[in-house]
């Protein structure tokens, strides 16, 4: 899948932060002809030292690529593409990893681009940010989700899908934008907020140094995520609004049950609401799957292929190959067992 027939895949990264400069270490790594475009000269000039080639324009790096990486910050994403777009020939592969998907998927499909740009968002990252802190294996074996529209996209998600896997080891999650975004607000950007809620109340706390001397993994865990870049999340959240604000409301209720409970000195209840959310941390430790296969032609009824494919994210499935051949589409998925 890394090479289109007779040629060797020519890629680029626009935005070389934690998550670009991932994508464009790995892809160096892997032996593809990639280039890496930051707006820091800085940044860039660190991006040579590593080996990797990063011209000084967009136009220079987009030139004659097969896909183009678009990983600066959320809210440019909709710019960047529309001119990563005019850069490029109709055949480019664009995808994004922002942390929100609607806002992109919308600005796509009003520019006339969902035959070629597929939104993605690879479920890794750190609370450090730039290039040096970027790894060529921090996205190795993530979860990636990839968006497919209805029928034309269907042949840019395929390639994707297939390159992500054989790249990366990639666990590609087919969603739709909006089931993405609405999933990600609990399991991503909600986390953000009770991170920062956490580790803002210690900051003001009259103990704050003797609580900080005390904490051990529970709070490190509860609260790595507050030491992301604060701007990077601010964008996260206001990006994805709505969905967090009604999944912190979800939060808010299971919380306050659990304050009430403690009121009321009423332990059977409260071990009983500690039970039901041990449940599902330890459904995430050891989830259990079983393999599924599923073809279509390759020019068949895309709407049904994609209806399989974002049935299969919703579900928590997720792909593990993708082969495309002359006359049909083979899938190679996951997906939970019942517990």
């Amino acid at each position: 899948m890394v090479d289109r027939p007779g040629t060797r895949v020519r890629a680029a990264v626009i935005g070389t932060g934690l998550i670009g400069g991932s994508v464009l270490l790995r892809l160096a790594d892997a032996g593809l002809d990639v280039a890496g475009w930051d707006p820091d000269p800085a940044t860039r000039d660190r991006a040579q030292g590593r080996g990797v080639v990063a011209p000084a324009t967009i136009e220079q790096t987009v030139a004659d690529r097969d896909v183009v990486f678009l990983c600066g910050p959320l809210p440019t994403l909709p710019g960047t593409l529309a001119r990563v777009a005019e850069l490029t020939a109709p055949g480019c592969v664009l995808t994004d990893v922002g942390s929100t998907k609607v806002e992109v998927a919308e600005a796509a499909d009003r520019l006339g681009l969902i035959d070629r740009f597929v939104p993605g968002h690879p479920m890794a990252g750190a609370e450090s940010a730039g290039l040096t802190a970027a790894s060529p294996t921090l996205l190795a074996g993530a979860a990636w989700v990839l968006c497919p529209a209805p029928r034309a996209a269907t042949d840019a998600f395929r390639w994707l899908a297939g390159l992500l896997v054989e790249l990366f080891g990639a666990r590609v999650v087919p969603m739709s934008a909006s089931a993405h975004d609405s999933a990600a607000a609990l399991a991503s950007h909600v986390p953000h907020l009770l991170a920062g809620a956490l580790a803002g109340a210690t900051q003001r706390a009259p103990l704050r140094d003797a609580v900080l001397a005390l904490a051990a993994g529970s709070f490190s865990d509860g609260t790595r995520v507050a030491g992301t870049p604060a701007e990077r999340t601010a964008n996260m959240l206001l990006g994805n609004r709505d969905r967090v604000l009604h999944e912190l409301d979800e939060v808010r209720a299971f919380l306050d049950g659990l304050a009430a409970e403690l009121r009321a000195d009423d332990a059977p209840a409260l071990i009983a609401r500690y039970a039901e959310a041990r449940t599902a941390r330890l459904a995430l430790l050891d989830r259990r799957f079983a393999g599924q296969d599923r073809e279509f032609p390759a020019g068949g009824d895309h709407d049904a292929e994609v209806a399989w494919l974002r049935g299969l994210g919703a579900a928590g499935g997720h792909l593990t190959g993708c082969r495309i051949g002359p006359d049909a589409v083979s899938y190679s998925a996951r997906i939970p067992v019942a517990d």
